[in-house]
């Protein structure tokens, strides 16, 4: 079964703007945020960053948690993971939330997906990430926080 090409990222992040950024498995030095694609092509976005935050991070928090930036960013996939979609699939469409938790809040990761993790603030945290569409949602941050902050 192929990936679908909508997906979201969500900006795990405290009151203080520190960001939860991740290790991708197997690939030393590629940090990110939560990130992931839609189960089913109807599956709601809200759901999927649900799913996704909890399958990631062990966060399990209500969808009145979350915030919608409103935001998506489509980009083209890189070629070395084309092949989790269908042949004719060259980019993908991301939809951007945020999540507040607070600083002492336990991160569980998937040993299959993450290896590492670290709490860094806003714009150390943009450094640090190899997906541009990342570092740029992390960067707008501060634009959101005062609107998503529970």
């Amino acid at each position: 079964m192929f990936k679908i090409p909508e997906s979201v990222l969500v900006v795990v992040h405290t009151p203080q703007q520190h960001v939860l950024l991740l290790e991708r498995a197997g690939q030393p030095g590629f940090w990110q945020g939560v990130t992931g694609s839609r189960d089913t092509p109807d599956e709601p976005f809200i759901h999927t960053a649900m799913r996704e935050v909890w399958e990631e991070t062990g966060i399990r928090q209500d969808a009145g948690r979350f915030c919608d930036w409103a935001i998506s960013n489509t980009y083209e996939i890189y070629p070395g993971w084309r092949a989790r979609y269908a042949s004719h699939v060259t980019h993908n469409t991301e939809h951007v939330f945020s999540l507040c938790v607070q600083p002492d809040t336990a991160v569980v990761l998937s040993p299959r997906e993450h290896s590492a993790f670290r709490w860094l603030p806003w714009l150390r945290a943009a450094d640090q990430c190899f997906s541009p569409s990342n570092a740029e949602a992390i960067l707008m941050l501060p634009r959101f926080i005062s609107h998503c902050t529970p």
